[in-house]
């Protein structure tokens, strides 16, 4: 009786380990993360280092962490490759994802999904694989660029797989198809949407849910679809270079996504930068279609990421490819709260009620209160190690914070918030 006691109880806590989902940019890539009791000031170097470790490749991707695990993609020659390791700094493995983008930019920017047991990553020239997060074992990988004939806008494929119940999703943009539904044990094609032309953009598709509504939304280099994740069914489409094109008088193209869509009840937003716009749109009440709610062109995000805190849209804005202010805006209106100058533009993600914001001029962390009067800086601190841009996202778990640069990888303890 003991023994199969002992031995349920191993079943249990081994599924509850595994039966986790975590994803690029938290919880349905909002960057939001559910965690608390999290320090709300650091001291003045910084909160307590725990882990400064090198040998993860070249990359901007983000890493993630489970179990005191942590898992991040980086290039080395020139394969995109996963490595786990320990918050001890040992590397447990290390596992090809697939061929790096070879032109410009080439550094990894996928961001592992983990799934259950596995893990799966998108390498830059379109290879999806599926590995085991315990050994580093191939489990199954298909070049779905190939396959699919995809359609490359300047730098490749630069998005995190979206797990939904027993699919992987992708968007493979071009001729034959605009985004693909893959069986993830298997990677077998369970649905393929028709394609609507254009290229592949660098986002990462979210699910939509709401009431009885439940949409994959996506961004291709030219529009914003809803597709039905049971059959691959587009139920909507936005032309969104379209409306770019219209507002800025000029002539129809292709244009740089690099934000996934962030959404309350009917509203769906999205940001493009480079003087771009950002838009509000409202779905229909049976989800059919949508309507714009209203079109901003301050805050045009580059490839940072927003967040949406009491009804205010936080994140920063682009001047050019160097510049950009911080910006904090209004859900329903719209309405322009502040912007204000520090540093320049950046990363943005939140946790217990902060903010925690990643420059890229010179790798400064900043701790900031949501506040829709004014910017507050609270604490901040050099992320020092590493080289190159500074363009991963942050990512927040069980109260660490994980910081990736180029080939360096840091965590901090931010644990202890009252």
């Amino acid at each position: 009786m003991i023994r199969t006691f002992f031995s349920l109880a191993i079943i249990i806590i081994t599924q509850t380990i595994y039966s986790q989902h975590i994803s690029w940019r938290g919880e349905n890539s909002s960057g939001i993360f559910n965690e608390s009791n999290l320090l709300k000031e650091w001291p003045e170097e910084g909160p307590q280092k725990l882990l400064s470790a090198e040998g993860i490749g070249a990359g901007w991707g983000s890493p993630i962490s489970i179990n005191d695990i942590i898992y991040v993609a980086g290039k080395k020659d020139s394969i995109d490759l996963l490595t786990a390791i320990t918050l001890n700094g040992e590397i447990l493995w290390q596992a090809a994802i697939g061929a790096s983008w070879k032109n410009s930019f080439p550094d990894t920017r996928t961001t592992p999904t983990f799934d259950d047991d596995k893990l799966y990553a998108l390498s830059g020239s379109g290879i999806l694989a599926c590995i085991s997060a315990e050994t580093g074992k191939h489990i199954w990988t298909k070049n779905v660029d190939s396959i699919y004939n995809t359609e490359w806008h300047n730098w490749g494929a630069a998005e995190s797989p979206l797990i939904i119940g027993d699919l992987v999703i992708t968007q493979p943009v071009g001729p034959v198809t605009a985004m693909v539904a893959l069986n993830k044990f298997t990677g077998e094609e369970i649905w393929k949407t028709e394609s609507i032309g254009g290229q592949r953009s660098y986002t990462t598709p979210v699910l939509y849910e709401y009431d009885s509504i439940k949409q994959i939304i996506g961004v291709t280099a030219n529009d914003i679809l809803a597709v039905d994740p049971e059959n691959g069914e587009i139920i909507w489409i936005y032309k969104l270079s379209d409306k770019i094109a219209e507002i800025r008088n000029e002539k129809k193209q292709a244009y740089i996504f690099a934000n996934s869509p962030i959404f309350k009840e009917r509203r769906i937003y999205v940001s493009a930068g480079y003087d771009n716009i950002s838009i509000m749109l409202e779905l229909s009440e049976d989800g059919k279609s949508v309507s714009e709610k209203w079109i901003d062109r301050t805050l045009d995000n580059h490839h940072h990421g927003l967040v949406l805190i009491d009804g205010c849209i936080y994140g920063s804005n682009w001047y050019n490819n160097r510049l950009g202010n911080w910006v904090c805006m209004d859900w329903e209106t719209g309405e322009v709260k502040w912007i204000t100058q520090w540093d320049t533009k950046g990363v943005v993600v939140a946790a217990d009620d902060m903010l925690y914001l990643y420059s890229e001029k010179e790798g400064r962390v900043g701790l900031v209160q949501p506040d829709k009067k004014e910017f507050k800086l609270i604490s901040s601190f050099i992320l020092e190690e590493g080289s190159g841009a500074h363009w991963a996202h942050p990512f927040i778990k069980d109260g660490k914070l994980f910081m990736r640069h180029g080939d360096a990888l840091v965590v901090y303890d931010i644990s202890g918030g009252k």
